[in-house]
């Protein structure tokens, strides 16, 4: 098992590399947990993809399984809970990049992500019913949210999979590409890193605090926000740059 983490001109990819497909164990969450402290303000744009053609995540390592009673299993629980929260509350985008199958905790990570892009080769699912347990690292409340309840019941209960075209159809992949999702995950990237990155920071954060609020609360934080950013320099050279016709230099300033 190896997570690896590289940053290059401002753009994160963490690799999940465990053979042959990518399955969650003890040891990802502890690489995620170093890779997770590491990001910083020089990153604006995470993406997070698996290695091999096989497999995006294809679960949890079940063989930790056997063994869990009441305590082992909510503390199971609340560990992965705790990584997969943190990747959605960074402050940058985060995309998950499929290719292949996305299952259980694989697609509770993809879940964490602000989008998804996926290759038409890809399967996701939340198969846990099947082993007689249910999702657990978030899986119940992120697609209930992301799909609607009606949805994600039926998926759940299920424990079906459903190829990346229906996932696409139902919203639960945001881009559908016929292969290599990770360079279209890095074209996203890129058409993102040319926006004010204080803007794009900004919108993720309003748009997920919102989501807990009431509309009217909701309305009041993106007041708030947008007030914030027209004290900045960016919001100054990114209007200057539309009335010269010039593309904007931002400076996350």
């Amino acid at each position: 098992m190896k997570v690896t983490w590289k940053l290059e001109n401002r753009l994160g990819t963490i690799t999940v590399d465990a053979p042959p497909v990518n399955a969650l164990n003890k040891e990802f969450f502890a690489q995620m947990d170093e890779i997770l402290h590491s990001i910083g303000e020089d990153c604006d744009v995470v993406i997070i993809t698996g290695a091999g053609e096989k497999a995006f995540v294809a679960g949890a390592d079940i063989k930790e399984f056997p063994e869990l009673k009441r305590e082992a299993g909510i503390e199971l629980c609340k560990r992965g809970q705790g990584i997969f929260q943190r990747i959605a509350e960074l402050k940058q985008p985060v995309i998950a990049a499929i290719d292949g199958f996305a299952l259980g905790g694989g697609l509770e990570l993809a879940l964490a992500c602000d989008f998804r892009v996926a290759s038409r080769k890809s399967q996701l699912g939340l198969p846990e019913v099947k082993l007689g347990i249910i999702p657990g690292y978030g899986g119940t409340q992120r697609l209930a949210r992301l799909v609607g309840p009606g949805k994600a019941k039926q998926l759940i209960f299920s424990g079906e999979f459903v190829s990346a075209e229906e996932a696409y159809r139902i919203g639960l992949v945001e881009q559908l590409v016929d292969e290599n999702a990770l360079a279209e995950a890095r074209k996203w990237a890129q058409t993102m890193m040319k926006r004010g990155p204080i803007a794009v920071k900004a919108a993720k954060r309003v748009i997920d605090q919102g989501l807990a609020l009431s509309l009217e609360e909701g309305l009041d934080l993106e007041a708030e926000a947008f007030g914030e950013i027209c004290l900045t320099e960016d919001k100054n050279e990114g209007v200057a740059a539309f009335f010269e016709r010039r593309e904007p230099h931002f400076q996350n300033k």
